[in-house]
């Protein structure tokens, strides 16, 4: 027998309950009209048990679009396949279940049903790995930083890309993992959206069929361009860290010290939301509109005080040239970070915001956003496509000053000056004005022209 199309390569336990069914309706075991209009998905036990298996989500949105009203997944994946709506889900224990159901019989007792894993495996076999991130960070634990924390709040409310660099201690990593603490939940269809890429991975918690919160995904540097982009052999492709990390934040800490070539990689999903990847059989896209954050010391020695340092000019240049200039220049926000001093140590605590109130002011920001980008496809400030930003939303000429003057000297490119624009309406949005001013376009100049040296 064959599955349709015929002409595609099938690979993966995901067909077996489909083949089953089909072999059991051809020796009239059940009814063929039984089976009329199903989708059954799952993979099948020697013992007769439905295993779960990763991507049921998407594969059920898939039969939904193609007209499919009733779905047959493994009980174990019942919770994710009901977040599509209009469609019924049977969930089912056992082939032997799912034939009482074909054949309109009593269901079988529970001391007939094989006993059920109580883990939700992987493709791979393994369990997911989806590491519990902490429910306890806030912002108040980062002291001192005030320039920095005002970079994350911005960041969090446009969805701007950010670089922290400075020498141990300083708190880059600290302030990467709030960024998340200050982002509103994802809208429903963002995290239908979400679930589904962590489904394909394999990498969806069964108690949590829904992710509602902006993925936080942090890749080690050792990670390969395809752990980073996606990739696989033959038709089998699995997304990479930049689609775990759509509308997340994907956070590479020691950035120069990953493999020559895997942050350049991030060039082509920054600008176009996606990636591609293309094979002899076809090609595969996963969505990958993330905001990036990377942290890197100043030098390969990453001593804690500059006059510690043992590195020379060249090797320091050397190091710090492995963030090449176009993947900086797609950057918003850059900052050279500096230990906090003891003041800030032992005071700053009792002035610095908590992660709540900034958060609200984030959401009044990107509230104000949608309200100006009603009725286009952008959902905040940073997705905005440079021609239509020059051209609907464009300052007054007299606060365009200072970025006119950076054009000029050349210090400031045209893709740099769209980046100047978004950040600016950010400024603008979170301090509830109508648009930028020279102040906003000033400060978005500032942060966007911020060198690593």
């Amino acid at each position: 027998m064959s599955l349709f199309p015929a002409s595609l390569p099938k690979k993966g336990s995901t067909f077996d309950i489909a083949i089953a069914v089909a072999l059991l309706a051809a020796a009239e075991a059940v009814s063929p009209f039984s089976c009329a209009g199903l989708t059954l998905v799952g993979e099948l036990g020697l013992d007769g048990r439905m295993r779960a298996i990763p991507g049921v989500l998407p594969a059920v949105l898939a039969s939904a679009n193609a007209g499919c009203q009733t779905v047959v997944v493994p009980r174990a994946n019942a919770a994710e396949a009901r977040l599509v709506p209009d469609i019924e889900v049977v969930p089912v224990a056992s082939l032997r279940e799912l034939l009482c159901l074909l054949r309109d019989e009593p269901p079988p007792t529970e001391d007939d049903q094989p006993e059920q894993a109580s883990t939700h495996y992987g493709m791979d076999g393994l369990a997911p790995r989806c590491p519990d991130r902490r429910t306890d960070l806030d912002l108040t634990d980062v002291r001192g930083q005030a320039e920095a924390r005002r970079a994350l709040e911005i960041s969090a409310a446009g969805g701007h890309h950010l670089f922290f660099s400075g020498p141990p201690g300083c708190g880059k990593t600290m302030l990467a993992e709030r960024l998340p603490t200050l982002m509103p939940p994802l809208e429903p269809e963002a995290a239908l959206e979400v679930t589904a890429i962590h489904s394909v991975a394999g990498t969806l918690p069964p108690d949590q069929p829904m992710i509602t919160k902006p993925p936080f995904h942090a890749p080690h540097h050792t990670a390969t361009r395809a752990a980073i982009v996606g990739g696989g052999s033959g038709r089998v492709l699995q997304p990479g860290a930049v689609s775990l990390a759509h509308r997340g934040i994907l956070f590479l800490d020691e950035a120069p010290e990953f493999q020559g070539g895997v942050l350049d990689a991030l060039r082509q999903p920054l600008e176009e939301g996606e990636v591609r990847l293309s094979r002899v059989e076809g090609t595969a896209r996963f969505p990958a509109r993330f905001t990036l954050v990377l942290a890197a010391n100043p030098c390969p020695c990453a001593a804690a005080k500059q006059m510690d340092c043992s590195c020379a000019p060249g090797i320091r240049r050397k190091y710090t040239s492995r963030v090449s200039g176009p993947l900086l220049d797609r950057i918003d926000l850059k900052l050279e970070l500096t230990p906090a001093s003891r003041a800030e140590l032992r005071y700053d605590l009792e002035f610095a915001e908590s992660s709540e109130v900034v958060a609200e002011r984030v959401l009044n920001a990107r509230e104000r956003a949608v309200k100006r980008l009603s009725g286009t496809p952008w959902r905040t400030n940073s997705e905005i496509p440079g021609p239509e930003l020059r051209r609907h939303f464009t300052p007054s000429g007299e606060a365009m000053r200072a970025a006119d003057e950076a054009l000029q000297k050349g210090t400031l490119s045209a893709r740099g000056l769209d980046r100047v624009l978004r950040v600016a309406w950010t400024i603008a949005d979170l301090a509830d004005r109508e648009e930028p001013g020279d102040d906003d376009i000033g400060g978005a100049l500032a942060l966007w022209n911020g060198r690593w040296t």
